[in-house]
């Protein structure tokens, strides 16, 4: 198991010297995030990142994420071209000696929050969802700038892109997912490169879009498509937990012992009023996911993959990304490391 910590550049606000600070952290996860969607990702880049990453002893275990091309995901003629450069893509990383690659296939919106300052009782503010709101969005007339949306798109292209999903459905998308993934996973284990597939967030339809990286059955089919340890799953606690159909712990024995989970996100939430959540501190008692059997479980099937702390709340004043700040992950990668460490204790006294 290696303990990782997300950082985004050199625009991050937090240094990589205070990351290297954190106790038993001794990766990073990161990405170009000035490469177009779709285009090769420069390789004296990537070589420029590691090695910034690697003058203050981190490494660059993970890259998370190379955008899958929307024109992949709704199956357009031109997606075969955009297939061929994330197949390069994973051959760079290969040939880098990174070989971790969290990647997701969500139609036009990456995770999405309604609310990425809810104001908690003890002051701190967290990352929120709340369906009702969501709801009351027209994301046809409205502009949308909320981190994990479209901003990546304007007005003219947003509508373009929802009328042509407007003929994408649950089966068309699996069937799109279907034909990236047998044309990339070759690849990716002839490269070395593990994929782990992040589930949706939240783990269900938004504005009519299909999504499909939901619960367990969603896991099954996945893992079928194609039968190597290159296919796997970016196992997000956070992401699945709002989904009462979907047994975390179960999960992680059941794809963990099959060695397809290289990649772990650990964080905790509280459900509210059905398709709604608020983010909350690690622990087991703030939320609704028992971190406790969380570890154990990674523990019991002997995870070596990577473990980073997913969002966190914003404490003692820190400004900052919302959800990526760095004292609350700091506290929460701590705890999650005492309990691994005391759950390890524990199995290997018996």
């Amino acid at each position: 198991m290696e303990l990782t910590f997300r950082w985004y550049g050199k625009s991050d606000p937090i240094p990589l010297e205070y990351i290297k600070q954190i106790p038993r952290v001794s990766g990073i996860v990161s990405a170009l995030y000035d490469v177009k969607i779709g285009e090769i990702w420069p390789q004296e880049q990537i070589i420029s990142l590691k090695r910034m990453i690697e003058a203050v002893g981190l490494r660059l275990s993970v890259i998370e994420s190379i955008p899958v091309h929307e024109d992949i995901k709704i199956g357009r003629r031109s997606r075969d071209k955009y297939i061929e450069n994330y197949c390069q893509n994973i051959k760079n990383m290969g040939f880098l000696g990174i070989n971790v690659l969290c990647y997701n296939f969500m139609p036009v919106f990456d995770w999405t929050r309604s609310n990425l300052s809810k104001k908690n009782p003890d002051g701190s503010t967290s990352l929120a969802y709340d369906q009702d709101e969501i709801n009351k969005i027209n994301i046809s007339e409205e502009s949308i700038e909320l981190p994990g949306w479209a901003t990546n798109y304007g007005k003219t292209e947003l509508k373009d892109l929802l009328k042509a999903y407007s003929k994408v459905d649950e089966e068309t998308l699996w069937s799109n997912l279907e034909y990236f993934l047998k044309r990339v996973i070759p690849v990716a284990e002839n490269a070395g490169v593990r994929l782990g597939i992040h589930p949706d967030d939240p783990p269900w339809s938004i504005f009519n879009l299909p999504r499909i990286i939901t619960h367990e059955a969603a896991l099954d089919r996945l893992i079928d498509i194609i039968d190597s340890p290159s296919n796997g799953i970016t196992f997000c606690t956070g992401s699945f937990g709002p989904n009462l159909k979907m047994d975390l712990i179960k999960s992680i024995y059941k794809f963990g012992s099959m060695d397809r989970i290289p990649f772990v996100h650990i964080r905790n939430i509280k459900r509210k009023n059905g398709q709604s959540f608020i983010e909350v501190a690690h622990p087991t008692e703030f939320g609704d996911i028992d971190m406790f059997k969380v570890i154990k479980a990674l523990v019991d099937i002997d995870f070596k993959g990577m473990i980073r702390p997913d969002h966190g709340r914003m404490i003692w004043g820190e400004r900052g990304k919302p959800g990526y700040g760095l004292y609350d992950r700091a506290l929460g990668i701590m705890y999650l490391s005492g309990l691994w460490e005391g759950i390890k204790k524990i199995r290997n006294s018996k």
